[in-house]
């Protein structure tokens, strides 16, 4: 077989172009929503509410779901969301049956507007970004702008007016979740509390802390098979090194974690912007130590034939970025730039 001089790199580089760009499939996990259905019919989605004296055990109770399956604790912690935001809107009343969504992402090519209101009745125009499970869940909670103000509403997404866009939704990691884009076509709202609420109450940031729960509850699980590694008979010193490693990062993050319920339940109504902010950066720091060292230390085997340890590791990295990176850190900065000396002393 001779080697071919002139290669043709155009024709290689059209053909591998046109096989990069194929679309990814939509891909619907059905276990999910009858495994929420049962969750909410066993009452295991009333959570103790943070500020309320139990916000460690409601941030165990998420991570122990994240553990189990990052799609599922999207979901379920969306769900938990917003029955403690109705609760802190004075809204309980309306939970009712059906699975619940929080959708408030703001990006700048998506934004829902109030065109009309009727006390709290409103109607919506525009589209919503990143509404998660929106394929999968039956009510949501959603940012709404009127007068350059945000609004929560209550959507009930069996409603004909309102269009689901699923065709640019490419993830492989967190791909059952479903982010979609919906569209909103003069669609009917109930209106949640009162104009800017959403961002102001003490619960916002409570909501946050929680949400690193569940990445700590994953990186948790990855730790475990690592340690399960390390119990075998045949010593791994390697892999010992990377257990390690792997304990000083999750330790700390846990007890970060813990300072910051601790904080929230002695100050229910205080502003926890800035120890959520530290608990999340911690959590980050530490769940991208632990995905590093336990892919080091195990090699390829459990991501390619254990099935959990592979959905975890290919959902975390996604989850995870619902962290803003750089931007999250510089709000971090700012915060402690401005505030007193000795934040750091022991």
């Amino acid at each position: 077989m001779s080697i071919i001089q002139d290669f043709d790199l155009g024709s290689l580089d059209t053909l591998l172009r046109s096989f990069t760009q194929r679309p990814q499939a939509l891909h619907l996990d059905t276990q999910l929503p009858p495994i929420l259905q049962s969750l909410q019919q066993d009452h295991l989605d009333l959570l103790p509410l943070p500020g309320q004296g139990h916000t460690l055990q409601r941030w165990q109770t998420l991570a122990r779901v994240a553990g189990c399956d990052l799609s599922l604790a999207k979901l379920y912690e969306g769900h938990t969301d917003a029955l403690a935001i109705l609760s802190e809107c004075g809204s309980s009343h309306r939970v009712g049956q059906g699975i619940w969504g929080v959708w408030a992402a703001e990006p700048p090519d998506a934004r829902t507007r109030i065109v009309e209101r009727d006390g709290d009745r409103v109607i919506l125009e525009g589209r919503k970004a990143w509404c998660s499970g929106a394929l999968q869940i039956d009510n949501a909670l959603v940012t709404a702008w009127e007068h350059d103000e945000p609004q929560l509403v209550a959507i009930e997404l069996s409603h004909p007016s309102q269009r689901i866009l699923a065709e640019d939704w490419q993830a492989v990691g967190m791909a059952t979740t479903t982010s979609v884009v919906i569209e909103f076509d003069r669609s009917p709202a109930q209106a949640i509390g009162s104009p800017g609420q959403y961002l102001s109450r003490p619960g916002f940031w409570h909501g946050g802390g929680g949400i690193a729960a569940c990445w700590y509850g994953a990186a948790e699980a990855l730790a475990d098979y690592l340690r399960e590694h390390c119990r075998k008979p045949r010593p791994d010193p390697h892999a010992q090194a990377h257990l390690g490693a792997v304990d000083a990062a999750l330790c700390g993050a846990r007890a970060t974690l813990r300072a910051c319920a601790a904080w929230i339940d002695a100050n229910p109504g205080g502003d926890a912007e800035l120890p959520v902010r530290r608990a999340r950066a911690q959590v980050e720091q530490a769940v991208n130590q632990v995905i590093e060292h336990v892919g080091r230390a195990l090699g390829a085997t459990p991501y390619c034939h254990n099935s959990h340890f592979a959905r975890l590791a290919a959902d975390l990295p996604v989850y995870l970025r619902q962290s803003h990176a750089e931007r999250d850190l510089a709000a971090l900065g700012q915060q402690l730039a401005s505030g007193p000396a000795g934040a750091w002393q022991l």
